[in-house]
């Protein structure tokens, strides 16, 4: 059967590949450790999960009633915002969905027509310029400098945009650099742009996952203009430690938010609705779990960072939120024979049996990606046989 090219171009999600690869040799009796997976190695905490059986015994079983999402679920991703974010929304400007990436792809979809410019930051997350491409826009890449974590900087952002820009793309903190934006960064972005007709995707998955000494802000909390261009992204996935329960939120202009959930009508109904219910208790009820596995998250990558920083020809930016590590590790190629970060991983992977993302799927080859949510135990192993790897 001849298969739709728009499906054969898609390129497969990186991240999930390698942690495929990981569990398959360990299911071998292979003794790999794993740094690829961008998931907590945390439980969801209880009071989330006891939400959901309530949930299930009163019956909240069928179809979610709107599509768009639970009102309950929306109140309290507008309680959320206004706590933690300085955001003021209504619930007409939310939708929940079945997970982050879907408000991703709900979002790119309602908006990007082919031919559409989408700018986007590298080092990216994988499926941003494949869901681009898959709703027909063009995806433009810009890179900050390697000395200030690659953030983007407003002269290198002025530049690129063009009358075919419609949407700009900004994660902070980064998937998959951990480097995060600070306020008047923000500021200096979101004026840039705020003579321009487009809309600004803002993915603030880690926004609760930030390091001490780090100070941040939503880009549309950056001023009325950002506030009415920007569509803010989030989940329960990384905060909470709920990737499996496939439940996220955005919240942004009316038009775009009715345009997203006429969409998800057309295509999964909207997320579980028992899973409404436990999003809404994770973003109401205790957050104390929050903070304990900000700590550990951070303890984790000040020791990684630290580690990867001491290895000769090895540089880093440093990790100020979420749970990740991304090295350049070019300066160890040569020694090396490899070409390139696909090789490097493949021949880490191979000899000393430790499993990373190479960079060239977050567009920068001279790197990889580490995901320090794993224990402190398998993070000294592995780190360990690093070493090794890049001294023998």
């Amino acid at each position: 059967m001849k298969l739709a090219q728009r499906v054969m171009a898609l390129a497969e999600s990186a991240t999930l590949a390698v942690s495929a690869k990981a569990a398959k040799m360990r299911s071998e009796g292979i003794d790999v450790i794993g740094f690829g997976a961008g998931e907590p190695d945390f439980d969801t905490p209880n009071h989330v999960k006891q939400a959901v059986y309530k949930a299930i015994e009163a019956g909240h079983t069928g179809y979610a009633k709107p599509t768009s999402g639970l009102p309950t679920a929306k109140r309290a991703v507008c309680e959320k915002l206004a706590r933690e974010n300085d955001l003021q929304y209504s619930p007409e400007q939310v939708i929940i969905t079945a997970g982050g990436k879907m408000c991703l792809y709900l979002a790119i979809h309602a908006v990007i027509n082919p031919g559409d410019e989408v700018i986007i930051p590298a080092p990216y997350w994988v499926s941003y310029p494949e869901i681009v491409r898959l709703a027909g826009g063009v995806p433009v890449f810009v890179q900050g400098p390697e000395e200030n974590g690659y953030k983007l900087e407003p002269d290198i952002l002025r530049k690129a945009v063009t009358d075919r820009t419609k949407m700009f793309c900004i994660t902070s903190p980064s998937n998959p650099s951990g480097v995060t934006y600070f306020p008047e960064e923000i500021r200096a972005l979101a004026d840039v742009l705020k003579d321009h007709e487009l809309l600004v995707l803002s993915d603030e998955i880690y926004d609760r996952l930030i390091f001490d000494g780090q100070t941040t802000m939503s880009f549309a909390a950056a001023g009325d203009r950002a506030y009415a261009q920007t569509l803010t992204l989030n989940a329960g996935s990384k905060t909470y430690a709920m990737t499996g329960w496939r439940v996220g939120y955005a919240a942004g202009p009316t038009d775009v938010i009715k345009a997203m959930s006429k969409l998800q009508s057309q295509s999964t109904s909207g997320a579980v609705t028992f899973n409404q219910h436990a999003l809404t208790e994770a973003l109401t009820g205790d957050q104390g779990p929050v903070e304990t596995m900000r700590r550990e998250f951070q303890r984790r990558g000040e020791y990684m960072y630290s580690r990867l920083t001491a290895l000769d020809g090895v540089r880093c930016p440093e990790p100020t939120g979420a749970f990740y590590c991304f090295p350049n590790v070019s300066g160890t190629f040569e020694q090396l024979g490899v070409s390139g970060s696909s090789a490097f991983a493949e021949k880490m992977l191979d000899e000393v049996k430790v499993a990373v993302v190479p960079g060239v799927a977050f567009g920068l080859d001279g790197h990889i990606r580490l995901s320090f949510a794993t224990s402190m135990e398998q993070i000294e192993k592995g780190l360990d046989r690093i070493e090794r790897f890049v001294t023998s």
